[in-house]
């Protein structure tokens, strides 16, 4: 497992959401500190081509269901289509259902049925056979975190709530879900010391639960190994029986992370992992999208003034101050013997003038910087 290419120039996002669809990843909304919010614009949509790692904006079809511009959101794929939910602008909250065709780039607001949840952001959603289950968040109708389970039949579109047995997770937001068989695992987030209301008084919680989605019950695992730190807006995917968890944010200690640590399903067992490469810097709300043994990470924002992965020095460290990031970066688990040539020849510099040319052009798919934002240290 290594840490390979690293290239600058993506969508500059934070608080997006991602999916895979065949050989491509379609990345939703997301803000950008930088740029003006407009709440009611049609939300932005970029795809990256994993074959040349270039992003590319979605030219969907216009029509009057496209939805508003948001963060907070979740995407899941069913099919060759993404069913998004949730989320929020600057005004309002969504619990409206919004499907887009990655075939016909057409946007639809399908009729839903049945319990609807309320409207949140910073839930998590996976999908088990055909239903997607949403779990947490904030409501901003009750003015609370959530602890309920919802489900989306994705073939008839009926909601349904889970009234659960045992004991639930407690009431949070920006914690991840994984789907490992019929289960749901869910890590982190972010609730409240008076929970389930806001008063300010955060907690991070370090425990792991899944939901059996057969039985519609909650169990509390007590791992073995080394825990993470508990946290939120971090990313988890799932990958051979293991569990991983990379970066995300502990507010208590002002502390943003970027290390990465795996999860046994089958031994019950929290693992630190020391990966070599050229390591994402710390950060929180990326996305990361695991296809064909590579993770695909992107975006998301930082504590520090930095520049390809570097802190500079002499800029303004107050830890309160974010920058937001535009790079990729992929964590491959089995990289090929070219790919860890070209790094060496990129570490040490080595002349690539005499390099077969199928060689030349990996190490600039690997390296040239794609051109939806513009480079940080860019002046002007």
């Amino acid at each position: 497992m290594k840490w390979t290419a690293h290239v600058e120039g993506g969508p500059m996002r934070v608080n997006h959401a991602a999916v895979c669809i065949g050989d491509k990843i379609y990345s939703f909304g997301g803000y950008c500190s930088t740029e003006e919010y407009k709440d009611w614009e049609s939300i932005p949509v970029h795809v990256l081509d994993t074959t040349t790692l270039r992003w590319a904006p979605v030219n969907y079809n216009k029509s009057d269901v496209v939805p508003f511009q948001r963060y907070g959101h979740t995407t899941v794929a069913y099919g060759d289509k993404v069913y998004m939910w949730g989320g929020r602008n600057n005004a309002v909250a969504c619990d409206t259902l919004s499907c887009y065709d990655t075939t016909t780039l057409d946007w639809t607001a399908p009729t839903v049925s049945g319990m609807v949840p309320y409207a949140k952001d910073g839930h998590s959603a996976c999908v088990i056979n055909n239903k997607m289950y949403v779990f947490g968040g904030f409501e901003y109708l009750t003015d609370q975190y959530s602890q309920e389970v919802h489900c989306l039949n994705l073939d008839t579109l009926q909601w349904t709530f889970v009234d659960t047995k045992g004991q639930p997770p407690s009431h949070r937001d920006f914690h991840t879900a994984v789907a490992v068989g019929t289960r749901m695992y869910i890590y982190g987030g972010r609730g409240d010391l008076n929970s389930p209301y806001n008063s300010q008084e955060e907690i991070y919680c370090p425990h792991l639960y899944y939901l059996d989605t057969v039985t519609d019950t909650w169990v509390t695992l007590n791992p073995g190994g080394t825990w993470p730190e508990g946290r939120r807006s971090h990313s988890a995917w799932l990958h051979n029986d293991f569990m991983y968890i990379f970066g995300g944010f502990n507010g208590n200690e002002k502390t943003h992370f970027n290390d990465l640590y795996r999860y046994s399903i089958k031994d019950n067992i929290w693992e630190y992992l020391n990966v070599p490469g050229a390591v994402p810097c710390k950060r929180r709300r990326q996305a990361c999208i695991l296809y064909k043994d590579i993770v695909y990470l992107f975006g998301g924002t930082s504590p520090c003034p930095h520049i390809n992965n570097r802190v500079i020095e002499n800029l303004d460290n107050n830890p309160e101050r974010l920058i937001d990031n535009s790079d990729l970066h992929l964590l491959e688990y089995s990289p090929s013997l070219k790919t860890l040539s070209i790094l060496v020849v990129l570490a040490q510099n080595i002349d690539q003038s005499s390099l077969p040319r199928d060689v030349i052009l990996d190490i600039r798919t690997m390296t040239v910087p794609n051109r939806i934002s513009r480079p940080i240290n860019q002046a002007g």
